[in-house]
Formats: C-alpha cells, sequence, structure tokens
C-alpha cells in the first residue's frame, strides 16, 4: 500500500490543510499524519467527514505520498501543487509554487 496524508481546503479562507498527528488542519503537509495501513486510511476518512460535517473543511481527499529524502512528496502532480501553493501568486502571503517540488 502507498503511504497516504488526508488533505482538504479550510472552509473559512480555501487554502490547502492536512491533518496532523493531533488532528488538526495544517497548512504544511510535512506535519501531516501519514497513514501506512488500510486501517489507518478508514480512521482518517471518518476525521474527514466529521470535520466536513462541522464545517471545518471541504473538498476532502486521501491522497497518496512517498518521503524522498526524508521529505513528504505527494505523487501527482495536483497535490504537488496544492501542498507548495500555486503556481502564481493569489493570495497576500502566499508564494507562488517552488518549481523543483513541483517538478514531475
Amino acid at each position: 500500500m502507498t503511504d497516504k496524508v488526508l488533505t482538504a481546503n479550510r472552509l473559512t479562507d480555501g487554502i490547502a490543510v492536512w491533518l496532523d498527528a493531533n488532528g488538526r488542519w495544517v497548512e504544511n503537509l510535512q506535519d501531516a499524519l501519514v497513514a501506512r495501513h488500510a486501517e489507518a486510511v478508514v480512521s482518517l476518512e471518518a476525521i474527514g467527514k466529521r470535520d466536513f460535517a462541522e464545517n471545518k473543511v471541504v473538498d476532502i481527499a486521501v491522497v497518496d505520498v512517498e518521503e524522498q529524502g526524508g521529505k513528504l512528496w505527494p505523487i501527482r502532480l495536483r497535490e504537488r501543487i496544492r501542498a507548495q501553493g500555486p503556481t502564481m501568486e493569489y493570495a497576500a502571503g502566499y508564494r507562488a509554487a517552488d518549481p523543483a517540488f513541483i517538478a514531475v
């Protein structure tokens, strides 16, 4: 099984977030809780559904990641862009993505 993390968009501002080991939604993928077996993925999905129902997040998804050099890398390009930020400036305080991180 591929390692997985739970991602969503924060309801208040649309920023991409990841669930950490303390059950908080954090802005940094590197702080995300990594599920390494099927039971953990089921738990992530349940937390995502609960937080969606409580209007904390939207667009919840379990995504595949791999560890390279001690850093989490989403498998799909879309998720790399979400993790690093957009490919252009779009909101104060959020810079464009690092091209090396999102390169395929």
